[in-house]
């Protein structure tokens, strides 16, 4: 794996578990898609370092098991803001 390519994975996975940030908000900060952002911390953290991946895992499995509950608050938002 190239340099450049283990560097933005490290850094990825710090900030993630920093910030217990989600996929998306991850892939903003750093100016990459989604699927890369995914990529990375499945399948290519786990090559590098084995613990950091298993911590990363950890907050995905979180941010997976709150997402709809993240997705009917930004509805309510939403219809909220609508209704003013």
């Amino acid at each position: 794996m190239k340099q450049y390519m283990e560097n933005r994975i490290l850094s990825i996975a710090h900030y993630t578990i920093d910030h217990c940030s989600t996929v998306r908000s991850t892939a903003k900060k750093f100016g990459i898609s989604k699927s890369t952002v995914h990529k990375d911390l499945t399948e290519r953290l786990p090559q590098i370092d084995h613990h950091l991946a298993e911590e990363v895992r950890d907050i995905l499995e979180v941010n997976k098991s709150e997402r709809h509950i993240r997705g009917g608050m930004a509805t309510r938002q939403k219809y909220l803001q609508m209704q003013r």
